[in-house]
């Protein structure tokens, strides 16, 4: 048998059950609403579970970002049981529970996976409907995508439910893919991303398996919608967890089908592990403009190298043409992709150090402040600009004072040309 196979989990076992008592998980930490939720499908005799990444982060000791909720009642059902629920999607049909004006619930149907014959021969229909096949708890669990988000809590009797063997995987802090991982990420090649994102954001060491199925099945991420990989790809900033996940994607062959033939270096992945930095201390994520500008601001000074001077005309051109085979690719908006240009162009301007025409007006741009901050990381990982670094940080304190010359040509001072007297108009002869 190949190192890269691993037998699907086996079907119509007894999962593992953890009782009330033998886990740390109390209805304290779960959000009320859900709560809410869930005790009315039980009353109302539906089975009615916590699922997924809520349960993984409540028991090991985390806050979760989201409390889903999965049932044997149909979406329909859960419908009528909520006035306050609507239906939404087509091939995965979710019912969303609103609470005030913004909160959502999201309750999902048990699925399974459909059998061939019950699926119909048109490939758009079979598209629609292969995901709403309903089915039991055990066929739900085995079709997610970790063991860690395999698992069930039971609001009936507070009880864990482990059909995967996510609690075992828990407990050695180790990320396993459900089932074969070469087949899974054939299924869905972003996988390979979200392990790559789960093992990084909760320290966890990455199956062997699933380490050989990423090597091997790296190239069919391009596959997936772009759209889709760039959300995911600002997913991890939002997770601080951008600059390890990226660098391992780079070592797993992956970063070049992720991101558009996209290679990184050294110092590139270190500016975005003080980005990752600042985002924890901070509590608030970078723009997509920014993190444009990060990724492509050592190949922009390749084409625009600090100490050679270059028209501004060509400087906007080469910024442009860095960015657009990414930004065509995501179909970025012009103004992200404008955006991004700004700062890169203005990275340019600081290496040219102070005491240029137009400072003043370049000072109060409203880009400048966050092109200072890329610049300061850009310095903090090449060692290499403080000087220039610091007269910019001084000079952005108080714009209007008066600009002492620094690295570059003092600005011109010329007087304003006199028009010559017109000259006496020339009678006829």
């Amino acid at each position: 048998m190949s190192t890269l196979h691993q037998e699907s989990p086996p079907q119509n076992i007894p999962p593992a059950v953890l009782s009330r008592s033998e886990h740390p998980i109390s209805r304290k930490d779960i959000d009320p609403d859900s709560l809410k939720v869930l005790y009315r499908l039980n009353r109302q005799g539906f089975k009615a579970f916590l699922v997924g990444g809520g349960v993984r982060d409540l028991l090991l000791g985390r806050s979760p970002k989201d409390f889903d909720v999965g049932t044997d009642a149909t979406p329909e059902q859960v419908r009528a049981l909520f006035r306050n629920c609507y239906l939404v999607g087509r091939r995965f049909r979710l019912a969303h529970v609103r609470f005030g004006k913004d909160k959502v619930i999201e309750v999902a149907t048990f699925r399974r996976q459909a059998s061939p014959e019950e699926l119909p021969d048109d490939p758009a229909e079979r598209f629609l409907v292969s995901e709403n096949f309903f089915g039991s708890p055990q066929e739900d669990a085995l079709r997610r995508d970790f063991t860690i988000n395999g698992l069930f809590y039971d609001i009936e009797d507070f009880s864990i439910v482990d059909y995967v063997g996510g609690l075992e995987d828990l407990r050695s802090h180790r990320l396993r893919v459900i089932g074969d991982p070469l087949v899974r990420f054939v299924e869905d090649p972003v996988r390979m991303l979200r392990a790559l994102e789960f093992s990084a954001r909760l320290n966890f060491s990455l199956d062997e398996a699933a380490r050989q199925a990423i090597y091997a099945r790296a190239s069919l991420i391009a596959e997936a919608a772009p759209a889709r990989i760039r959300e995911e790809i600002m997913e991890l900033f939002r997770h601080r967890v951008a600059g390890t996940v990226l660098r391992e994607a780079q070592a797993f062959g992956l970063l070049p089908y992720l991101m558009a033939g996209y290679e990184g270096d050294e110092q590139t992945f270190a500016m975005l592990d003080q980005i990752d930095a600042i985002t924890t201390s901070s509590g608030t994520a970078p723009s997509e403009s920014f993190v444009l500008a990060c990724l492509y601001l050592s190949r922009f000074r390749k084409m625009c190298p600090w100490d050679v001077e270059v028209p501004i005309s060509e400087v906007l051109r080469n910024a442009g043409l860095v960015l657009e085979p990414h930004c065509n690719y995501f179909r970025i908006a012009h103004g992200v992709r404008h955006q991004a240009r700004e700062l890169l162009v203005a990275i340019y301007r600081f290496n040219q150090g102070r005491g240029r025409r137009g400072e003043r007006r370049f000072l109060r741009h409203p880009s400048t402040p966050q092109a200072l901050r890329l610049f300061s990381l850009w310095t903090q990982v090449s060692n290499e600009g403080q000087e220039i670094n610091d007269l910019w940080q001084d000079a952005l304190k108080d714009p209007d004072a008066p600009i002492h010359a620094g690295k570059g040509p003092k600005p011109s001072r010329r007087r304003p040309r006199r028009r010559p007297p017109r000259g006496r108009e020339r009678r006829p002869s």
